[in-house]
């Protein structure tokens, strides 16, 4: 029960990148990881903790929604972590998503033009507005930590439909915000959070 699964859906291969580097990190730690995209992972069980990640076009990806609806049942008993990629993050007051913790890299979030007036792009990129989606799709199960970090934009690797949202109401530059160090830290935090190095620990002779 040692192994991790890091599993993820991509627009145009990022979410790819920074699922191998989250895998990697990991197995700093000791533990085995696969790292496997959505359409690959047949069943869950026997996994010691599960890493979901996706980008946040138009909300966070249907097939990780999809994926999290499937194997709630499941994730009753394995922890759950999840990693949300964005171009864009509104600073607020917002830590945390209920009582599940929430890393935000803070060189994503940026402060509101008008604290008491936000606009249409500013509430959009609330983190729970954000959230709240990926909560639902899992409730009662709570993750363990969510991540939320920067994505890369590259308008010619998007369907038309994603372009066309992103330009009119996201309105962000393509551009790759990517932060590695902040994803990796994210990372070596899981296995402690999945209280899984302490047993591996425990194990040895």
């Amino acid at each position: 029960m040692n192994r991790i699964l890091v599993t993820y859906a991509t627009m145009a291969g990022s979410t790819a990148d920074v699922a191998l580097a989250v895998g990697n990190e990991i197995t700093k730690s000791g533990l085995q990881v696969d790292v496997l995209p959505l359409d690959q992972v047949k069943d869950i069980e026997g996994y010691g903790g599960v890493v979901i990640g996706a980008p946040m076009i138009m909300g966070y990806h249907r097939a990780a929604l999809r994926f999290l609806r499937k194997y709630r049942g499941s994730l009753h008993r394995i922890p759950l972590a999840v990693f949300v990629m964005a171009m864009s993050v509104t600073r607020t007051d917002e830590k945390s998503a209920g009582d599940v913790p929430v890393y935000l890299d803070d060189k994503l979030a940026k402060a509101p033009k008008n604290v008491g007036n936000l606009t249409f792009r500013e509430r959009y990129a609330r983190l729970s507005n954000y959230l709240q989606p990926i909560l639902r799709a899992v409730q009662p199960v709570k993750p363990v930590s969510v991540g939320v970090f920067g994505g890369r934009l590259e308008y010619g690797q998007l369907k038309w439909w994603a372009v066309l949202f992103v330009m009119l109401f996201i309105q962000a530059p393509a551009r790759d915000l990517r932060d590695w160090a902040a994803i990796q830290a994210w990372s070596a935090g899981l296995p402690a959070a999945f209280e899984l190095a302490e047993k591996k620990a425990a194990q040895r002779p």
